[in-house]
């Protein structure tokens, strides 16, 4: 049996029967393989044709109009640059500036009033009622003199009878001038005071400004600053400006007979241009405060006075005719101190023998 099998596939393999058989098998493989590709692709196919038919969204830029461009150019273009503050520059002292006259036009028309409390100096709450003599500013401006140093002429007598001044010591009442509380000024008494450019420079504080005034009792100061600024009774004027140029005249009117007489004015400049260990510095430029007197047309000339301390001046002068003498002080500060400050008190006017 198993040699009749033998027999057979030999047979058949040498018939070409198992030949044809395999050729027709790898045939069949060829053409289902081709098939399967073809199917493959054909899916492929589909699926990319759906992927395009789908609808696409379109984006398109929003539309701006000219303006809108325009200003976010501008926002964008300027970069924001942070606010800076420049100190002016301080005064330099180094030189001293021209001797000029300042300007002694009547001021027409009063300023804004600006409160300033002065250094160790309230402000008097009491004001007393103005007298008959206490008037506004009417007279003819004093010509100013030219400056000088040179000291007046001693007088030629001694100085006799009574004082002629009214309130020469500032004892008896003030007013406030125009009704201003700045301007508190002592009873008999009128003010004069300079505004405009000094003439000394084009800074901003080449401006002379309004000063303030007060009467003060010893009750608003120190007890260690009243032998410094109170000479007689308990009373003294003071004067100033902080941070300002300040150029100014206290004058009253007098009835005099012909004769000699001698004006003599007590007054203490507190320049002060700074502070150490809390005492004050005063002014180092012998041109930072200038005084002279007045007396009926006559001047003493432009004095410099020493700072921080009482100063006596005196000027002598002649009446040839009976008529009302316009007498009184006169200074200015022409630098925008830390303190433009003028105490004065106890003054005279008497006839000489």
């Amino acid at each position: 049996m198993e040699a009749s099998t033998t027999w057979c596939v030999i047979c058949l393999f040498e018939g070409g029967c198992i030949q044809s058989l395999l050729s027709a098998c790898l045939s069949n493989l060829w053409r289902l393989a081709v098939l399967f590709v073809k199917k493959l692709f054909g899916w492929l196919g589909i699926g990319l044709l759906l992927v395009a038919c789908q609808e696409v969204v379109v984006v398109l830029p929003t539309a701006v109009s000219p303006a809108e461009v325009a200003v976010a150019a501008v926002e964008t273009a300027v970069p924001t640059v942070p606010v800076t503050w420049t100190p002016p520059a301080a005064a330099d002292t180094s030189t001293q500036p021209a001797v000029v006259a300042p300007t002694t036009a009547l001021t027409s028309q009063q300023p804004k009033a600006t409160l300033f409390i002065p250094t160790n100096t309230p402000i008097p709450t009491a004001t007393a009622t103005a007298t008959e003599t206490a008037v506004p500013i009417t007279a003819t401006p004093i010509p100013v003199p030219a400056a000088t140093n040179i000291p007046p002429p001693a007088p030629t007598g001694r100085p006799t009878g009574p004082n002629l001044l009214p309130n020469p010591s500032f004892e008896e009442g003030h007013y406030n001038l125009n009704g201003i509380p700045e301007l508190q000024l002592p009873n008999g008494w009128l003010f004069e005071w300079d505004e405009g450019p000094t003439g000394y420079g084009t800074e901003a504080w080449d401006v002379w400004v309004r000063p303030e005034t007060r009467v003060l009792s010893d009750a608003f100061l120190p007890v260690s600053e009243h032998p410094l600024y109170i000479w007689d009774g308990i009373h003294t004027v003071k004067i100033f400006k902080g941070q300002g140029a300040i150029s100014y005249r206290l004058l009253t009117d007098v009835a005099l007979q012909p004769g000699t007489y001698e004006l003599k004015i007590s007054y203490f400049p507190d320049l002060v241009m700074g502070y150490s260990n809390g005492q004050k510095l005063y002014a180092d430029d012998p041109v930072a405060g200038e005084i002279y007197l007045i007396a009926d047309g006559n001047t003493t000339g432009w004095i410099f006075p020493t700072f921080g301390q009482r100063n006596i001046t005196v000027l002598t002068f002649t009446v040839d005719h009976p008529h009302v003498v316009r007498v009184g002080f006169a200074a200015r500060g022409r630098f925008a101190l830390n303190n433009n400050g003028w105490f004065m008190d106890d003054w005279f006017l008497r006839r000489l023998e």
